[in-house]
């Protein structure tokens, strides 16, 4: 079992000394350490620390806003750390802590409000996808052509003119306008 640990902070000024000590005297045997937003997905030192994991290993950080930004973000992160079969803990947020039986329960609970919060959402989103297609109201993208250029590009091909002219004169992809001519479609 090894203890794996990520220290962050968010701007060159900052100093990752303190994290480090603190993370050092909880015994920490390797510190990923980088200085980034944490809004940012993209934290390389935190995908390497995640994917240094093994089975039984403890992931350790000081506190959990240097962690995520967000209760979604850290529950994805957690995801990740429980996919390698691994543990967290956070230094000074006693509560988050899945190598107790207190802290798996509080985080589960955390979960299961964020699934629980994910499922409204998108309920809310249906609901609301469903009244508006009630209205008349057209989901997507804006179509590229008017329905006048869309007549007119028919007509235009009906005629004998080629797809890539057409697109060219409309200043559109030559897909637009085949998808345009396609049987289903017209």
């Amino acid at each position: 079992m090894a203890i794996i640990a990520y220290a962050r902070v968010s701007t060159e000024g900052q100093t990752l000394d303190a994290q480090i000590d603190q993370l050092t005297a909880a015994g920490a045997d390797h510190i990923f350490r980088e200085k980034i937003s944490g809004a940012r997905s993209d934290r390389a030192a935190l995908i390497a620390a995640i994917d240094a994991l093994q089975q039984n290993d403890i992931f350790l950080v000081t506190r959990l806003d240097r962690l995520a930004r967000s209760t979604r973000d850290l529950l994805n992160i957690m995801a990740a750390i429980a996919e390698r079969k691994a543990a967290f803990r956070s230094i000074s947020d006693a509560w988050a802590d899945s190598t107790t039986p207190h802290g798996r329960l509080l985080l589960t609970i955390l979960g299961g409000l964020a699934e629980f919060e994910r499922e409204l959402i998108r309920a809310r989103t249906s609901e609301g996808r469903l009244r508006a297609k009630a209205k008349g109201i057209r989901m997507g993208r804006r179509p590229k052509l008017t329905p006048f250029q869309m007549r007119e590009a028919r007509e235009r091909h009906n005629a004998g003119e080629s797809a890539a002219a057409i697109a060219r004169s409309f200043a559109v992809n030559r897909s637009t306008i085949s998808r345009l001519l396609s049987p289903e479609l017209s």
